[in-house]
C-alpha cells in the first residue's frame, strides 16, 4: 500500500500544476479571434477589398518574410500606433499566430 502513495501524489500535482483548460494553439479558435478582433481593419477572406488601405489583409502578412510565430507573438504583445491595443491572452496569442502562419501554404 506504501508504494501507491506516490503514484497518487504525483497525480494529484500534475493535475494541479497542468490544469484540464490548459490547451494549445489552435488555429480555427485563431480565425474566430482574427475575425472579431481584426476584421474592421484588415481583410480576412482572400479576394475582395481591403477594409483600410495600410492595414494589410491577414494572406498579406502571413507572407512577408519576417512573419514568423514568434514575431506575431511579439507583435500581439506589443503597443501600436496605428492599431488598438487588444488584450489577449497568452493561449488566444498562440492561437491567433497559428492562424496566420497556417496562412502561408493557402492560396
Amino acid at each position: 500500500m506504501k508504494n501507491c502513495i506516490g503514484p497518487i501524489a504525483l497525480v494529484t500535482v500534475c493535475g494541479i500544476a497542468f490544469p484540464a483548460g490548459a490547451q494549445s494553439a489552435d488555429p480555427r479558435i485563431g480565425r474566430h479571434l482574427v475575425e472579431t478582433n481584426c476584421s474592421a481593419c484588415h481583410q480576412i477572406e482572400s479576394g475582395g477589398s481591403l477594409r483600410r488601405p495600410l492595414a494589410p489583409s491577414m494572406m498579406d502578412i502571413s507572407r512577408m518574410p519576417s512573419t514568423t510565430e514568434l514575431s506575431i507573438k511579439v507583435f500581439l504583445r506589443t503597443s501600436h500606433k496605428n492599431m488598438p491595443n487588444i488584450i489577449l491572452s497568452p493561449e488566444e496569442i498562440d492561437s491567433v499566430a497559428a492562424y496566420i502562419v497556417g496562412l502561408k501554404g493557402t492560396k
